[in-house]
């Protein structure tokens, strides 16, 4: 099947139209898997997964010590530059063995106390020592995928996600029939090293290309540059996933552990519409904004990104509010609570959307105070109401607290980024 002209002329939106695809497997996929998991599990159930893979979340930047969004922004900067990339990839390298050997020795040595802050008793604490085992793995992964997407190469992402993705599925439902729970959780913690192998496969021979194994060094030329990033990856990468833990602990504490596990396949469902828009933000987004010098050419660019992607998101996600009542009895028959919880939600992550674009700009331009400042804001308006609606308005209160949180944060961040073009124009000018 030919890509039509105006898609094939338009970059966004062949990486849009390939990004579809991959994503519209993933989620008739997720929806089978959601839906095994709602029969054999339970919420009680998805809501321990829920704290899982918020926790995996967690250690995909620490392991790595945030480099992620660095890496995609020297990558594109520096890709014909062979000197300055194998600086780039010694103090990958560097930091990389310091945050596997931190990480894999805290979670050893204090496996208890996490499986009780994330579960609640000690009975998963095997769990966290198998998280040990595997910490190089999710290192390592991220790491790649900043390689990755710094280069642009949205089709072999593309596959890389879709081989991936199939393979840990496959994984989850053998582990799921053979050893319940514990098994699905298990799978998660095993998934980066799938990951990995099937980068290697679809992606080794431009990884030689671009890093020079032999030549890696133990020192950290880059250190400075890419600290920035660990600082603003350290604040969202995080504090979310801390923050999504303690409000599942909450729901469980205030109303019950059924109550957790709706809203984690709340957010499940939207994480996997909004997981469309990840690939390009890194793919094209960062990359794009990193070369844009003047506000008349942002805001062209802002607006092309716009037309582009919010008429497809505004379009889905008008069909998702539609019909998630039979959304809801196909995947989470029973879980009748999740209907009200469908329009807070999705206008949250539609204003989250445009709000998001602006944003990168920090990371494009390596403001760092900027990003901090937005994202703590972001993350402390979310905690404070939701611990504050909560108390009125139950489960429901929480994604009042997202929708409201990112109507704030957008126009805050609006407003920094005309603030950061007008002081550009006066130095220009003087």
């Amino acid at each position: 099947m030919k890509i039509p002209g105006f898609i094939k002329r338009n970059l966004l939106l062949k990486m849009t139209s390939l990004n579809a695809g991959v994503i519209f497997i993933r989620l008739v996929v997720s929806a089978i898997i959601q839906r095994l998991l709602t029969e054999y599990v339970g919420p009680v159930g998805q809501y321990k997964i829920g704290q899982l893979r918020s926790f995996s979340q967690l250690l995909t930047s620490v392991t790595s010590l945030g480099t992620f969004n660095g890496i995609v922004k020297y990558i594109a900067v520096y890709k014909n530059e062979e000197i300055k990339l194998q600086r780039l990839f010694s103090t990958v390298f560097v930091f990389l063995i310091i945050g596997v050997s931190i990480t894999s020795t805290v979670l050893l040595l204090f496996s208890s106390e996490i499986s009780t802050y994330l579960f609640s008793t000690t009975e998963f604490s095997f769990l966290v020592k198998l998280i040990a085992v595997i910490v190089p793995f999710i290192a390592v992964q991220r790491i790649f995928n900043g390689i990755i997407n710094g280069l642009s190469e949205y089709k072999k992402f593309a596959k890389i996600e879709l081989f991936s993705y199939l393979l840990s599925t496959i994984l989850t439902v053998f582990f799921l029939f053979q050893f319940n729970l514990e098994g699905v959780l298990v799978s998660i913690i095993i998934t980066p090293a799938i990951q990995v192998s099937v980068m290697l496969f679809f992606f080794i021979k431009v990884l030689r290309e671009y890093i020079q194994f032999k030549s890696l060094r133990i020192k950290a030329p880059m250190a400075r540059a890419l600290l920035a990033f660990t600082l603003m990856s350290f604040v969202s990468s995080v504090l979310i996933p801390l923050v999504d833990i303690d409000i599942r602990a909450m729901l469980e504490d205030k109303i019950s552990g059924r109550e957790s596990g709706i809203w984690t396949n709340m957010t499940f469902i939207s994480n996997n519409y909004m997981v469309f828009s990840a690939s390009i933000f890194t793919l094209y987004v960062i990359p794009k904004f990193a070369g844009i010098h003047s506000a008349e050419n942002f805001k062209k660019e802002v607006l092309s990104i716009y037309k582009v992607l919010l008429p497809l998101f505004a379009g889905g996600m008008v069909l998702v509010f539609l019909f998630r009542n039979i959304i809801i009895e196909l995947i989470y028959p029973g879980q009748v609570e999740m209907a009200e919880l469908f329009k807070w939600q999705l206008m949250g992550d539609f204003v989250r959307l445009a709000s998001l674009v602006l944003a990168h700009q920090f990371l494009a331009k390596k403001l760092v105070i900027n990003y901090v400042f937005t994202e703590i804001l972001s993350i402390a308006l979310f905690y404070g109401f939701a611990n504050y609606l909560v108390n009125s308005y139950g489960m429901e209160g929480i994604v009042m607290a997202h929708f409201f949180r990112y109507v704030i944060y957008f126009l805050v961040v609006l407003f920094l980024i005309i603030r950061y073009f007008r002081k550009n124009k006066i130095k220009a000018e003087v």
